[in-house]
């Protein structure tokens, strides 16, 4: 779907998903203070943070990728999924180990991450309709 939008709006996409992250994290914080432990708030913000960290090195890594004449898509998956599946991986042992250590602040930042994905999905249905919707 993102592939057939033009290379200018993604740079913007991901400022707007970036900016309206942090707004929503704050609510999040803001609602997790009143209904949760203040350990589950804090979570919120760690998890929207590192939901935003993340999108930042996919950002940066696959700025990075070289295209070359005769490289396939695969070629170009197999350079960003390695890091990716890392980076993926590492996130959900640190949130799992963090859910036993200290459920509340892990569960806020589950909460976090997933309020992270909400945001982006809306931004890019929000530019997919801007843009005529999907074909």
């Amino acid at each position: 779907m993102l592939e057939n939008l033009p290379t200018t709006i993604l740079p913007r996409l991901l400022r707007r998903t970036t900016a309206s992250a942090i707004v929503a994290g704050f609510l999040g914080f803001v609602v997790a203070l009143l209904v949760a432990p203040p350990s589950a708030a804090l979570g919120v913000i760690v998890g929207v943070g590192m939901a935003i960290v993340n999108l930042r090195y996919l950002d940066r890594q696959a700025a990075r990728v070289e295209l070359r004449d005769e490289q396939s898509t695969k070629a170009v998956r197999r350079q960003l999924g390695g890091k990716t599946t890392v980076r993926l991986a590492v996130v959900t042992v640190v949130v799992i180990a963090v859910v036993f250590l200290s459920p509340p602040l892990g569960i806020g930042i589950v909460s976090g991450l997933v309020l992270y994905q909400i945001v982006f999905v809306v931004n890019v249905m929000r530019v997919v309709a801007g843009q005529g919707g999907v074909k």
